[in-house]
Protein backbone atom coordinates (compact mmCIF):
# COMPACT_ATOMS: atom_id res chain seq x y z
CA UNK A 1 0.00 0.00 0.00
CA UNK A 2 1.72 3.77 -0.77
CA UNK A 3 0.32 7.16 -0.76
CA UNK A 4 -3.30 8.17 0.22
CA UNK A 5 -4.85 4.75 -0.23
CA UNK A 6 -2.11 3.23 1.94
CA UNK A 7 -3.19 5.78 4.70
CA UNK A 8 -6.64 5.40 4.20
CA UNK A 9 -6.50 1.24 4.61
CA UNK A 10 -5.01 2.12 7.87
CA UNK A 11 -7.53 4.88 8.74
CA UNK A 12 -10.28 2.12 8.41
CA UNK A 13 -8.82 -0.12 9.98
CA UNK A 14 -8.69 1.65 13.25
CA UNK A 15 -12.27 2.51 12.91
CA UNK A 16 -13.15 -0.79 12.38
CA UNK A 17 -11.25 -2.23 14.97
CA UNK A 18 -12.28 0.06 17.47
CA UNK A 19 -16.07 -0.81 16.50
CA UNK A 20 -14.99 -4.76 16.63
CA UNK A 21 -13.94 -3.84 20.41
CA UNK A 22 -17.15 -2.31 21.23
CA UNK A 23 -19.13 -5.38 19.65
CA UNK A 24 -16.98 -7.82 21.09
CA UNK A 25 -17.00 -6.24 24.30
CA UNK A 26 -20.79 -6.03 24.71
CA UNK A 27 -21.47 -9.89 23.26
CA UNK A 28 -19.49 -11.23 25.54
CA UNK A 29 -20.89 -9.01 28.54
CA UNK A 30 -19.47 -9.63 32.01
CA UNK A 31 -19.03 -13.15 32.58
CA UNK A 32 -16.78 -15.85 30.63
CA UNK A 33 -17.61 -17.38 27.03
CA UNK A 34 -16.95 -21.36 26.65
CA UNK A 35 -14.23 -20.15 25.07
CA UNK A 36 -12.78 -18.32 27.82
CA UNK A 37 -13.66 -21.53 30.10
CA UNK A 38 -11.26 -23.37 27.98
CA UNK A 39 -8.36 -21.59 28.00
CA UNK A 40 -8.58 -21.14 32.06
CA UNK A 41 -8.23 -24.79 32.06
CA UNK A 42 -4.63 -24.43 31.58
CA UNK A 43 -4.02 -22.47 34.64
CA UNK A 44 -1.92 -24.98 36.11
CA UNK A 45 0.40 -25.54 33.09
CA UNK A 46 3.59 -24.45 31.57
CA UNK A 47 1.55 -22.00 29.15
CA UNK A 48 1.22 -19.56 32.36
CA UNK A 49 5.08 -18.73 31.49
CA UNK A 50 3.77 -17.07 28.37
CA UNK A 51 3.20 -14.30 30.49
CA UNK A 52 7.03 -13.11 29.77
CA UNK A 53 5.63 -11.42 26.64
CA UNK A 54 3.20 -9.04 28.69
CA UNK A 55 5.85 -8.33 30.88
CA UNK A 56 6.10 -4.74 31.60
CA UNK A 57 9.91 -5.05 31.86
CA UNK A 58 10.48 -6.97 28.97
CA UNK A 59 8.56 -4.81 27.00
CA UNK A 60 10.24 -1.47 28.33
CA UNK A 61 13.39 -2.76 27.24
CA UNK A 62 11.88 -3.86 23.70
CA UNK A 63 10.68 -0.42 23.09
CA UNK A 64 13.93 1.29 24.75
CA UNK A 65 15.87 -1.01 21.66
CA UNK A 66 13.36 -0.06 18.84
CA UNK A 67 13.55 4.09 20.28
CA UNK A 68 17.28 3.16 20.07
CA UNK A 69 17.09 2.17 16.52
CA UNK A 70 14.82 5.06 15.61
CA UNK A 71 17.07 8.19 17.07
CA UNK A 72 19.86 6.40 15.46
CA UNK A 73 18.92 6.82 12.50
CA UNK A 74 17.36 10.01 13.10
CA UNK A 75 13.73 9.01 12.25
CA UNK A 76 12.59 11.39 15.23
CA UNK A 77 8.69 11.56 13.93
CA UNK A 78 8.78 7.52 14.59
CA UNK A 79 10.28 8.62 17.75
CA UNK A 80 7.84 10.68 19.60
CA UNK A 81 4.79 8.66 18.09
CA UNK A 82 7.30 5.07 19.80
CA UNK A 83 7.06 7.17 22.90
CA UNK A 84 3.18 8.08 23.04
CA UNK A 85 1.40 5.28 21.45
CA UNK A 86 2.45 3.04 24.28
CA UNK A 87 0.70 5.55 27.02
CA UNK A 88 -2.10 6.15 24.32
CA UNK A 89 -3.16 2.25 24.26
CA UNK A 90 -2.76 1.86 28.12
CA UNK A 91 -4.89 4.95 28.75
CA UNK A 92 -7.58 3.26 25.86
CA UNK A 93 -7.24 0.33 27.94
CA UNK A 94 -8.17 1.50 31.03
CA UNK A 95 -10.81 4.11 29.74
CA UNK A 96 -13.01 0.47 27.94
CA UNK A 97 -12.37 -1.43 31.22
CA UNK A 98 -14.69 1.36 32.75
CA UNK A 99 -17.17 1.56 30.17
CA UNK A 100 -17.53 -2.45 29.51
CA UNK A 101 -17.14 -3.23 33.43
CA UNK A 102 -15.82 -6.88 32.79
CA UNK A 103 -14.47 -8.39 36.32
CA UNK A 104 -11.87 -11.42 36.48
CA UNK A 105 -10.62 -12.14 39.89
CA UNK A 106 -11.53 -8.64 41.34
CA UNK A 107 -10.34 -6.53 38.63
CA UNK A 108 -11.24 -4.60 35.45
CA UNK A 109 -10.56 -7.08 32.64
CA UNK A 110 -11.79 -5.92 29.23
CA UNK A 111 -9.81 -5.18 27.38
CA UNK A 112 -6.41 -6.34 28.74
CA UNK A 113 -4.28 -3.56 29.08
CA UNK A 114 -0.55 -5.75 29.05
CA UNK A 115 -1.94 -7.27 25.97
CA UNK A 116 -2.65 -3.50 24.69
CA UNK A 117 1.01 -2.96 25.94
CA UNK A 118 2.37 -5.81 24.17
CA UNK A 119 0.59 -5.09 20.56
CA UNK A 120 1.66 -1.85 20.62
CA UNK A 121 5.36 -1.94 21.89
CA UNK A 122 5.36 -5.24 19.04
CA UNK A 123 3.92 -2.80 15.80
CA UNK A 124 6.32 -0.23 16.99
CA UNK A 125 9.07 -2.62 16.23
CA UNK A 126 7.77 -3.26 12.93
CA UNK A 127 7.49 0.55 12.31
CA UNK A 128 11.29 0.64 13.04
CA UNK A 129 11.48 -1.97 11.02
CA UNK A 130 10.05 -0.38 7.91
CA UNK A 131 7.31 -2.87 8.08
CA UNK A 132 9.58 -6.09 7.09
CA UNK A 133 8.06 -9.85 6.44
CA UNK A 134 10.66 -10.77 9.50
CA UNK A 135 9.30 -7.87 11.52
CA UNK A 136 5.88 -8.60 11.34
CA UNK A 137 6.06 -12.70 11.69
CA UNK A 138 8.56 -11.97 14.81
CA UNK A 139 5.20 -9.06 16.32
CA UNK A 140 2.96 -12.04 15.18
CA UNK A 141 4.51 -14.81 17.59
CA UNK A 142 5.55 -12.93 20.19
CA UNK A 143 1.81 -10.72 20.56
CA UNK A 144 0.10 -14.23 20.21
CA UNK A 145 1.80 -16.24 22.81
CA UNK A 146 1.35 -13.13 25.06
CA UNK A 147 -2.41 -13.14 24.62
CA UNK A 148 -2.17 -17.18 25.18
CA UNK A 149 -0.34 -16.48 28.88
CA UNK A 150 -2.97 -13.92 29.81
CA UNK A 151 -5.83 -15.90 28.80
CA UNK A 152 -4.26 -18.42 31.11
CA UNK A 153 -3.91 -16.59 34.40
CA UNK A 154 -5.63 -13.49 34.57
CA UNK A 155 -8.02 -12.28 31.50
CA UNK A 156 -10.19 -14.30 29.92
CA UNK A 157 -8.98 -15.34 26.40
CA UNK A 158 -11.64 -12.76 24.94
CA UNK A 159 -10.14 -9.76 27.00
CA UNK A 160 -6.56 -10.49 24.86
CA UNK A 161 -8.99 -10.68 21.66
CA UNK A 162 -10.39 -6.93 22.33
CA UNK A 163 -6.65 -5.93 23.45
CA UNK A 164 -5.41 -7.11 19.84
CA UNK A 165 -7.78 -5.14 18.34
CA UNK A 166 -7.75 -2.27 19.92
CA UNK A 167 -3.77 -2.15 20.19
CA UNK A 168 -3.93 -2.84 16.17
CA UNK A 169 -6.00 0.02 16.12
CA UNK A 170 -2.80 2.34 17.87
CA UNK A 171 -0.42 0.76 15.57
CA UNK A 172 -2.42 1.65 12.43
CA UNK A 173 -2.59 5.40 13.84
CA UNK A 174 0.69 5.58 14.75
CA UNK A 175 1.89 4.66 11.46
CA UNK A 176 -0.27 7.35 9.97
CA UNK A 177 0.89 9.70 12.47
CA UNK A 178 4.43 8.96 12.10
CA UNK A 179 3.97 9.36 8.01
CA UNK A 180 5.23 5.67 7.18
CA UNK A 181 5.02 4.03 3.79
CA UNK A 182 7.15 1.96 1.67
CA UNK A 183 7.05 3.03 -1.48
CA UNK A 184 10.48 4.84 -1.77
CA UNK A 185 12.38 1.82 -4.03
CA UNK A 186 14.67 1.82 -1.39
CA UNK A 187 12.70 1.85 1.68
CA UNK A 188 13.41 5.06 2.13
CA UNK A 189 10.35 4.60 5.42
CA UNK A 190 10.52 8.03 6.89
CA UNK A 191 11.18 10.12 3.52
CA UNK A 192 14.59 11.30 4.88
CA UNK A 193 16.89 10.17 1.94
CA UNK A 194 17.26 12.77 -0.55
Amino acid sequence: MTGLAGRGALVLWSVAAVAAVFVLGWAVGPVSTPLDDWFHGFRRTPARELLLFTDPYLLTAVLLVGLVVAMVSRRWRLTVVMVISPAVGIALARLLKEVFGRGSDGALAYPSGHTTTAVVVSGMIVLVAGGALCAVLAAGIFVALGMIGQAVTYHYFTDTVGALLLGSAVVCVAAVAAELDRRQPTCDADHTAR
